[in-house]
Parts: C-alpha cells; structure tokens; sequence
C-alpha cells in the first residue's frame, strides 16, 4: 500500500514479514524494502525493491499514478535488496526511461543486469530537476558499497538516504514517532553495528559534509524501516556518537562452553565486573545471535571472550562470532580471553591472536583454569573481572 508521507512524495515500497536472516544478520521482526515516488511535472522513482516483490511494488505505484507516466528512475544504491525488480520496474514503466545512479552505480548495475538499460551518471551537487521542485545527489561512497548516494529534495527538506539511517524492522508503523523512540533506536543501532560499523570513519566525514552544507532535514527516509520525522536530529546524533567508537562504561563478557566450566567462570568474571560499578552483560554464544551480540559490543568498552579448547582449538561458535566481530572492525576495545580446558589450552591464546588481529588494548594475561574451578580459581575469577571493571573506569569517565 501506498503512504503519503509529504505532499506529493509517496512511500511505494513493500513489507517483507518473513526475512530472518540477512546475510548473518537476525532480522527476527522482518524488514522493508522502502521505495519513493515523487510527483511534480516530471516524476521520479527513489530505488526499488527486492525481485521477488516487484508486481507488490509496481501495484502500490498504480494506486498513485499509472508507472507508465514515471519519467526518471534514481538508483541509489545497487544491492539487489534495493535493484533486484529494477529490469522488471524498467519493462513496465519504459526501458528507455533514464536510471540516474552515482559513477560507481553506472560500473555495477550492468553487472547486475545483462539488459541494456538508459544510464545516467551524477556527481555530488548534481541536480535533476523535477519542475516546481529538484532532486540533488550525494555521493557516499562505502556507505555501505561503492555506488552509494543520497538523494535529497531540497524544497521539501526530505533525505533519501539509502542504507544509512535504516533498521531492519517490518510493521505497520511507518514513521518513528509510531514507536517509542528507545524502540526505533535500537533497531537503528542494531542496524549500525551490524551492517555500517565498518565504514563508521567515513560516517563521521560524510555527517560532517552534511554539517558544512548547512542542508535542511526535515526527514530522513531510508531504504529500510521507519522513516525519521521526528527525531531526525537524534539520529544523526547518534550515528555521530556510534561512530566515534568512545565506548561506555560496560563490558560484555561472551562465551560459549561445554561442561559449564567457562559458564562458571563467565558469571564469577561478570560479578567482579559488577562490583566496580560497571554495567555487564554476559552473552552465552549459542543462546545469542551473533548480530545481537555485536549491538551489544557497539557501545561496550570491554569485550572479553570465553571458551573452552575443544581439539587444541577454541570452541566453533566463539571461531563465527569472533570471525562476524572481526569483519566489522570495531575499534578502541579494552580486551580479555579467558577458559577451561583439559590438557591443551590453546582456546585463550587463539581469542587473543583474534583480538590482537582487531587492535584491542589486551592489558591482561589470558586466564586459564583447568577442568573444573574450585573456590580459589573462582575467587580468581571475581578479581579478574575487578581489574576489568577498573580499566573500564579508568578510560570512561
């Protein structure tokens, strides 16, 4: 269905209620494939939709406007979530109708697609006018691919903004101030850690530019989720803060184990974290998602990791999340490696190399307890997780 969301700009996109997986990432409440229409005396399309939903797409455009009467096609991004119905949009609305996307955009469609198609490249400050009103093109490379761009409709003060800005959440609610705001935020935090963590210093130059051209947002429309009419200010607040990485004072102990030896050891270091005053949370691996883990580190500035050494390696489900941790880089992370083992105990070692591999600041040896801890080892435990809790401290003030 069709949503107004400005005068004469439309949200045309589609529900996707049963995604769960997204590319490693648990989309547990599904996602949106956000699309936009805007209508002036010439008509634009804001990106499409994932192949499988472009007869959904073209039907919500039809109760606005026949798409064959759409004029321009803007490709902001090239990720088949957001291009897959692009030939099948382009078929019904006009092949020759032109597709505007970034220089970047212009070498990766035709990758994407075996059909000839009308492109038109655009560079940042490019302008394509609509009649009473103009769309202006912002490149953002690596946000989160090469082609990435906004577009923005200065006179309405709308951003079309792609990824960035975007959660994984399907709903019938479609702006921000449909949900309590805590709720929205965490879903673009999740979002951020788990699919833009990586590219947060070019965030941080990309927020700035947007700063210096002094653009009026009255709202940001990603290409996923909700769309920001309310609290834009405190979204780009927050992706400033997410960006820089400063870390808060919390840690994260996760840890995976066998005969609840690591287990132990977990809550003994958790307890001795807590008693600094410093906010934990510990994470049994197989009873937590690697994305839900990774929203838990974001803002963490301790992450310290355990597991018991099943033959002579760590155990296979602290390898996927050290392995998803360190595909996303996150940085200025205090770390720690602890775990049981039998005879070998290569476990720890093997999280430190990890750690090591992602710059963590590793001031404390690895600890090691054989088979089963008794009193003393767990004593040992607690005051392990002091010292952590006190380096915690000592770099959050």
């Amino acid at each position: 269905m069709a949503v107004k969301i400005a005068k004469g700009v439309y949200d045309v996109g589609v529900t996707d209620w049963n995604i769960r997986d997204f590319h490693g990432y648990s989309t547990y409440q599904g996602t949106t494939y956000n699309a936009f229409l805007v209508i002036d005396e010439k008509i634009a399309l804001i990106d499409t939709v994932k192949k499988e939903f472009a007869d959904q797409l073209l039907a919500n455009i039809a109760e606005i406007v026949d798409p064959k009467k759409i004029d321009y096609v803007i490709s902001n991004h090239t990720e088949m979530d957001h291009s897959g119905s692009l030939f099948r949009v382009m078929h019904r609305i006009g092949a020759d109708k032109p597709i505007y996307c970034s220089k970047m955009g212009l070498k990766n469609l035709p990758q994407h697609f075996s059909h000839a198609m009308n492109y038109h490249p655009v560079v940042t400050g490019e302008k394509l006018n609509l009649g009473q009103r103009s769309l202006t093109f912002m490149e953002t490379r690596m946000l989160h691919w090469p082609d990435s761009m906004f577009s923005y409709l200065s006179d309405d003060g709308l951003l079309f903004s792609s990824d960035a800005f975007g959660q994984h959440y399907a709903g019938y609610e479609k702006f921000d101030d449909q949900l309590p705001l805590h709720e929205a935020m965490f879903h673009a935090k999740k979002y951020f850690a788990n699919i833009l963590l990586l590219y947060a210093p070019r965030i941080l130059k990309l927020l700035e530019q947007v700063a210096a051209s002094g653009l009026q947002i009255n709202m940001i429309c990603p290409d996923h989720g909700l769309l920001w009419r309310a609290h834009a200010d405190e979204i780009i607040s927050a992706y400033g803060r997410w960006s820089r990485q400063e870390g808060t004072r919390k840690a994260v102990v996760v840890y995976d184990t066998m005969w609840h030896s690591t287990e132990q050891m977990a809550e003994d270091i958790v307890h001795g974290i807590a008693a600094e005053n410093v906010a934990v949370r510990p994470l049994h691996i197989r009873s937590s998602h690697r994305s839900d883990i990774m929203t838990e580190v974001l803002e963490a500035k301790a992450v310290i990791v355990g597991s018991p050494t099943l033959n002579n390696q760590m155990f296979p489900a602290v390898a996927d999340v050290l392995t998803y941790m360190k595909g996303l880089k996150p940085l200025n992370k205090i770390g720690a490696a602890f775990g049981s083992y039998g005879w070998s105990g290569e476990a720890a070692k093997f999280i430190r190399e990890d750690m090591e591999a992602m710059n963590f600041d590793l001031p404390f040896a690895d600890f090691r307890v054989k088979y089963v801890p008794d009193s003393q080892n767990r004593s040992d435990c607690v005051d392990f997780g002091r010292r952590i809790g006190r380096a915690v401290k000592d770099c959050v003030k």
